[in-house]
């Protein structure tokens, strides 16, 4: 039987499957935090970026399907976010994929595919312009590159279990359990003002990118996906149907099936 959860009640009741008990975890020492990552699996490297206030656990339903299909899976969980630890700097992107980069330098991954979420997929992109010779393609689901792609804030139950969940989670898993407040404060204050990439920017930027997108997701306006598709050089755009922006909670299958899907276009190195 296929698992759904479109309203996200499981997930805010019981959060998504745990990770692998077989994978390697560990910590990182960066520019004034610790950062927390695990890795499963062996094959191509994959990197999955989670979206703002989660954590790498939230790639439960993909981690097992990418290492069923033959890839090396590492999960991260960003600064300040789950495990990992964050200074008195102000969060920025250009901050966040540093932390990606030093990673793969600590696992001695030269060069990777990343599937990003949300925030995740900012990183990513970050990470594709800052360092192209590190991202050999980028599944980029569900954010904006600059303002105009946001849509106004509506509360929603999906939203409210979502929240509540990852509420939950930093107080179980993070070394401040009490500071969520500060946490996302920070985490939105960068929201609001980043990322602020141009048409120009956008064309710099060479690696292979699926821009994926629902139409009905919360957050982001699909005319700035189909905009993003449009001025990536190498990218193409595609529409999820039946999910919002959290897709790969609510129906694994259809998600994973777009990463599998995009993977298998990316060349071997």
């Amino acid at each position: 039987m296929t698992m759904t959860d479109d309203d996200l009640a499981r997930f805010a009741a019981e959060g998504a499957p745990s990770l692998p008990l077989t994978g390697r975890q560990a910590y990182v020492a960066h520019r004034g935090a610790r950062i927390w990552y695990a890795q499963f699996g062996s094959g191509e490297p994959v990197i999955l970026l989670h979206g703002g206030l989660g954590h790498g656990g939230n790639w439960g339903y993909q981690v097992p399907a990418l290492v069923k299909a033959g890839y090396a899976v590492t999960v991260i969980d960003s600064r300040g976010h789950g495990r990992s630890t964050r200074d008195g700097q102000p969060y920025s992107y250009d901050l966040l994929a540093a932390d990606v980069g030093a990673v793969m330098d600590e696992l001695e991954i030269p060069k990777a595919a990343i599937v990003g979420w949300s925030d995740g997929a900012c990183t990513g992109l970050v990470l594709a312009r800052s360092h192209p010779e590190r991202v050999s393609g980028l599944l980029f689901f569900a954010c904006n590159v600059d303002a105009s792609g946001t849509k106004p804030f509506v509360p929603t139950p999906v939203i409210d279990n979502c929240f509540s969940r990852h509420v939950a989670d930093y107080a179980a898993l993070s070394v401040t359990p009490d500071a969520f407040k500060a946490f996302s404060e920070a985490v939105s204050t960068m929201q609001g003002a980043q990322p602020n990439y141009s048409a120009k920017d956008l064309a710099e930027i060479d690696a292979p990118v699926l821009v994926l997108q629902s139409p009905k997701d919360e957050f982001i306006k699909t005319e700035h996906a189909e905009y993003l598709a449009r001025t990536l050089p190498r990218a193409r755009l595609r529409l999820v149907e039946g999910v919002t922006h959290f897709a790969p909670l609510q129906r694994p299958h259809l998600f994973n099936a777009e990463v599998l899907d995009f993977l298998a276009t990316l060349p071997s190195d």
